[in-house]
């Protein structure tokens, strides 16, 4: 002890010892002391020199700290320290004192104790053992020594998380833990837990980190609450950016209704915290994550409705048009509702329906747009307000029809601000950075619609008094050639591209605009001096821009200027450019550095003003264009002739074959309901297969009635014979009776004589099914062949046992007759037995030839309705085969139609490639399997169908 104390205070008796002896002396007894206590003292000594002697602890006493964590778990206060310890020295401190070199010096060291105690990876596994337990004084340095672990060597920590068992479990019950310092730190370990693992994040957020996280959020302020609320936030975005699964997983189980809370700012604005702008800064941040362009578009455009739904984006839109809101938060709301409106008609909709609280109310379209045309507005303010714009038009015709008609000259409202003057204003104005944002914002009012590139053509603006109108494609071409007046203004680079971007836009695909553009006499002269020129690398730019709006006047060209026809503006270009330096030219615009940096995202993100060059859907464009543009400069007139007589040909040709491919899929559909009628006719077939069965089961009880019949007229027969030997007399036997039974014996009779010719009738039915179900291969359709001959040979047998039965019938009858003959002569031996053929025993006889009768009706009502059956689908067959026969001809006929079609589009295609065409294989084989796939499948089913 007296050690210790010297080592912890006092002043020792003879020299001290250096700090490494100290701590080696410490290490020694760590290891070799059998108390607890020693050992525990001689911990919290190396914990307060860590600090100081980081080198030195980390080096020497590590392994003995591991040690002690796999030993000495009973005693959390021994944990606790050596927990620290190692806590001390894989912790980089990041103090502002330090210098640069100090600050690496201190990393350096901090990555090299992290690896050394990962050497073995089952310290980590040690370290999320202990955090289980509850003990504080265990569990938070156990949390800051993996966090700080994680911070040092984040993807080695990772991976042996993520093979442990339960491991990330144990690290989720950190935000369950009461003491909120560590469930603080339980934030900060997951934050870089989840960083860049996709695994693990689905493992958090399956852990219900979602319901967790949100219910912190609500606890701690929301947007009014501290830095735990900043680190869930955090947290969240980690579990959600770039990962699909957990985007799904969170709108599904419905948690982006309850962001909306977040968003509902009161009236008074003023006075916001630092906190709680970087708070509602991090929620529009997870709004965006949850809509960004780069997710997948159909579970963007789920996540887009589920925000219309709950009302997210009316709340969005209403600090939109806050008073008050921080110019960081108002910039970054605008660009989150940009993305949760960009591509979502139902959104876009409602964005165009919000009006700014102003007096006259204004739609907050017309707002934006003042503030990004107005240059004492911030830089970022205006870009963000370009994007939102941009978002508003993305594949949104009606909304672009609603801009472009704000500029026509019937809807003009002469009282208010529109859209198209605040667009028509920044493009005129002295400021370059608002001529290219109206540039490329009435660029995107013409993105792929045709009839709003043609609307904008009636556009005329009164330049000057006494002066007539001019349109607003002859306005733009004047100021790109007013090269003078642009020096003037300076940055003349960014209107120009502007303008060219603006007018390639405008007249791409469009026949009417290219033959606007090219009936003004200075505008061809203009372009081709600019690209002759050698200029200085800031205008090669602007020479590219004026090559491609040339050469979208070459490709969409439609000769209607005879001055200024494809070839003749190709012979141009040949004479005064050279098509070798056109081609160089027109390359220079996707070579330029901004021009990458555009391509890659479609927010625009620009450093500076100057670098706003270059806009994302216009680098679609540009890239879509270069490659057709530099094979039209290059053809001959005659390449030019050929190409299009053969593009006729090809579309007379087309239009044919789709006429034939309609009628074809017509006559398939037809072919189709007939299979369908047959397959319900194989089924009645089938129905009354069963019937037949049925009616064999009821003959066969029929054949036991019969059966029990001649038992008992044998017996009584018997009876008749004994009892007239010995000349008995019936004394209850009356006149009435005998002839109502004489009637029963006639009707019997009569009755047989009908069942026998019904048996007859049946016997043809069958034959008469069996005919129908044959087809012209001999297989028949509704049964095979084997099974109607078996049908036959057991309607054969059936009709030799009801022969069989007839006899005995006869048999029975006549004895029957000679009972009554015998009953009506007058014998004394009927006197001896009075009761031998009384009423009562003639009784059962009766009964059982009634019901003989109503079977007999039974049967007849049923072989009725099979034979009306069969004739109707007889009818129905033969009439179903008629017409298969019928379509089969006709699309014979249309098959060799087809053919002879083919057969010339193939030679008209191998004509192209002789002349040089690329023909596309891929379109050649869809071709031809729309062609023809249709008709061999129906051949295949029709050879299916004669094989079974």
């Amino acid at each position: 002890m007296n050690f210790f104390r010297g080592v912890m205070g006092g002043q020792p008796a003879g020299p001290q010892p250096t700090g490494a002896e100290t701590i080696h002396k410490l290490c020694d007894r760590v290891a070799s002391s059998t108390l607890l206590e020693d050992r525990r003292d001689a911990v919290r000594a190396l914990k307060s020199l860590s600090k100081k002697y980081r080198l030195e602890v980390g080096t020497q006493a590590m392994d003995h700290l591991v040690h002690i964590l796999q030993t000495d778990r009973s005693d959390s206060e021994i944990l606790g320290y050596a927990l620290d310890t190692l806590y001390n020295i894989i912790c980089n401190d990041e103090e502002e004192e330090q210098d640069e070199n100090a600050q690496k010096q201190e990393e350096d060291l901090g990555v090299l104790f992290t690896d050394k105690f990962l050497g073995d990876s089952e310290n980590v596994t040690l370290l999320l053992t202990l955090l289980e337990e509850f003990d504080f004084h265990v569990r938070w340095p156990g949390v800051k020594l993996l966090t700080a672990l994680l911070k040092n060597q984040c993807n080695q920590v990772q991976g042996v998380i993520l093979v442990s068992p339960m491991g990330v479990s144990r690290l989720m019950d950190l935000l369950a833990d009461s003491r909120e310092v560590i469930r603080n730190d339980g934030l900060l370990l997951l934050q870089q837990l989840t960083k860049g693992n996709a695994a693990i994040q689905k493992i958090v957020a399956f852990e219900n980190a979602f319901e967790r996280l949100l219910d912190i959020i609500t606890e701690e302020g929301s947007s009014d609450g501290g830095i735990v609320v900043e680190d869930c936030l955090l947290l969240l975005v980690n579990l959600l950016r770039n990962n699909s699964s957990n985007q799904n997983f969170f709108k599904e189980g419905s948690y982006i209704q309850r962001m909306k809370p977040w968003f509902e700012v009161g009236d008074d604005n003023s006075g916001w915290s630092a906190q709680k702008v970087t708070n509602l800064h991090l929620m529009l941040q997870l709004v965006r994550v949850m809509v960004s362009p780069v997710n997948s578009p159909g579970a963007t455009s789920s996540c887009q409705k589920s925000m219309y739904q709950c009302g997210l984006l009316q709340q969005l839109c209403t600090i939109l048009m806050a008073t008050g809101v921080p110019a960081d938060i108002l910039t970054e709301t605008i660009n989150t509702v940009s993305e949760v409106i960009r591509g979502s008609q139902i959104n876009q909709d409602y964005f165009a329906s919000v009006n700014a609280p102003s007096n006259p109310p204004r739609p907050a379209i017309v707002v934006l747009l003042m503030s990004m045309v107005n240059e004492r507005q911030p830089f970022v303010l205006r870009c963000a307000v370009l994007y939102c714009f941009q978002c508003f038009l993305y594949k949104n015709q009606k909304g672009q029809g609603e801009i472009v008609a704000t500029l026509l000259p019937s809807t003009i409202d002469a009282n208010s601000i529109s859209a198209g003057q605040l667009l028509c204003g920044g493009l005129f104005s002295a400021d370059s950075l608002s001529n290219w944002c109206a540039a490329v914002a009435l660029a995107h009012a013409l993105q792929d619609n045709l009839t709003q590139k043609e609307q904008l053509l009636r556009v005329q603006l009164a330049t000057s008094l006494g002066k007539p109108p001019v349109s607003l494609l002859q306005q733009c071409t004047n100021i790109l050639s007013q090269g003078d007046k642009i020096d003037r203004r300076g940055s003349k680079v960014q209107t120009r591209v502007g303008l060219l971007m603006l007018l390639c836009t405008w007249i791409s695909n469009c026949p009417i605009a290219v033959t606007h553009f090219l009936h003004n006499q200075e505008n061809v002269p203009f372009l081709t001096g600019q690209i002759s020129e050698n200029l200085g690398e800031d205008e090669r730019l602007v020479q590219g821009l004026c090559a491609l709006l040339l050469g979208i006047c070459i490709y969409y060209n439609d000769n209607s200027l005879e001055n200024y026809t494809k070839e003749k503006l190709k012979q141009l270009i040949e004479k005064r450019i050279g098509k070798e330096n056109f081609v160089e030219k027109l390359g220079f615009v996707t070579k330029h550095e901004l021009y990458s940096r555009a391509a890659q995202k479609p927010q625009p993100v620009f450093p500076s003003p100057e670098q706003m060059l270059f806009d994302h859907e216009f680098t679609k464009l540009v890239k879509e264009l270069e490659g057709v543009i530099t094979k039209a400069v290059h053809k001959t007139s005659e390449e030019e002739k050929k190409e299009e007589e053969v593009k006729k040909t090809l579309e007379q040709h087309d239009s044919i074959v789709i006429q034939y491919k309609d009628l074809i899929r017509d006559q398939d559909t037809q072919i189709q309901e007939l299979r369908e009628q047959v397959s319900t006719l194989s089924l009645n077939s089938e129905q009354m297969h069963n019937q037949i069965t049925q009616q064999q089961s009821q003959i066969q009880q029929h054949k036991d009635q019969y059966n029990i019949l001649k038992l008992k007229l044998g017996k009584d027969s018997q009876g008749l014979s004994s009892s007239q030997g010995e000349g008995a007399h019936v004394n209850g036997l009356h006149s009435e009776e005998l002839s109502q039974l004489r009637e029963e014996v006639e009707e019997l009779r009569r009755q047989h004589t009908l069942q026998h010719t019904q048996l007859s009738d049946k016997d043809s039915l069958i034959n008469t099914l069996v005919r129908v179900y044959y087809t012209d291969d001999g297989v028949t359709a509704g049964c095979s062949h084997q099974e109607v001959e078996s049908l036959r040979s057991r309607v054969q047998a059936q009709c030799a046992e009801i022969s069989q039965l007839q006899t005995e019938r006869q048999e029975l009858i006549r004895r029957a007759e000679a009972v009554v003959r015998t009953q009506t002569q007058p014998s004394p031996c009927l006197e001896i037995c009075p009761t031998a053929l009384s009423p009562r025993s003639l009784l059962p006889l009766q009964e059982e030839c009634r019901g003989l009768r109503e079977g007999h009706a039974g049967l007849e009502q049923q072989l009725a309705s099979a034979q009306s059956t069969v004739a109707i689908e007889q009818t129905e067959k033969t009439k179903l085969q008629q017409e298969v026969q019928e379509s089969k001809k006709e699309q014979d006929d249309l098959l060799m139609l087809l053919a002879d079609q083919d057969q010339k589009i193939l030679n008209l295609k191998q004509r192209l490639r002789d002349l040089g065409e690329t023909i596309d294989e891929d379109e050649d084989e869809l071709d031809t399997r729309d062609q023809f796939g249709e008709d061999d499948d129906d051949d295949d089913e029709e050879d299916e169908e004669n094989n079974d």
